[in-house]
């Protein structure tokens, strides 16, 4: 039987949306923000190779923009050391947008104590040192987005 009118509300359309985008439910995709190609695309082939999926960014700017158009993004991976806007800065854009809530990891070569007290201020869940172990990205990542081990 066919109806020639909408069925649900505008308000039901957007809950159920909105429920069909919790975790678990649809692929979360991890952010992976990072100025050098190399490291990125290290990052993002230890993701993928492990079933996850991943946008990349070359900036703060291009992150920002990635979570504008992309609502399936559920972690985000940022270097510390960028230009023009470091990580710390990224972190601190996304803390005061709609975003607020977004699980950030940093990751760093050069990190020193003031920087990881920024990163705990800014509600960071873990800071990884380079080279990044890629049995404890992927295991932080899977915690992050409420994914079950592979066992």
């Amino acid at each position: 039987m066919m109806f020639d009118h909408d069925l649900l509300t505008a308000a039901e359309r957007e809950a159920i949306i909105a429920a069909m985008q919790e975790p678990g439910l649809l692929p979360q995709k991890v952010l992976i923000v990072e100025d050098d190609p190399c490291t990125r695309e290290m990052l993002a082939d230890i993701l993928h190779v492990n079933g996850l999926l991943c946008l990349e960014a070359s900036s703060a700017d291009e992150a920002m923009r990635s979570l504008d158009i992309d609502s399936s993004i559920g972690l985000v991976i940022t270097d510390l050391r960028m230009r023009p806007l470091n990580g710390l800065e990224l972190i601190s854009n996304i803390r005061e947008s709609e975003w607020a809530d977004m699980p950030i990891v940093i990751i760093s070569g050069d990190a020193d104590v003031r920087d990881a007290i920024e990163a705990m201020r800014l509600s960071v869940v873990d800071f990884l040192l380079k080279p990044i172990d890629p049995d404890e990205l992927i295991t932080l990542v899977n915690l992050q987005l409420g994914l079950a081990p592979d066992e």
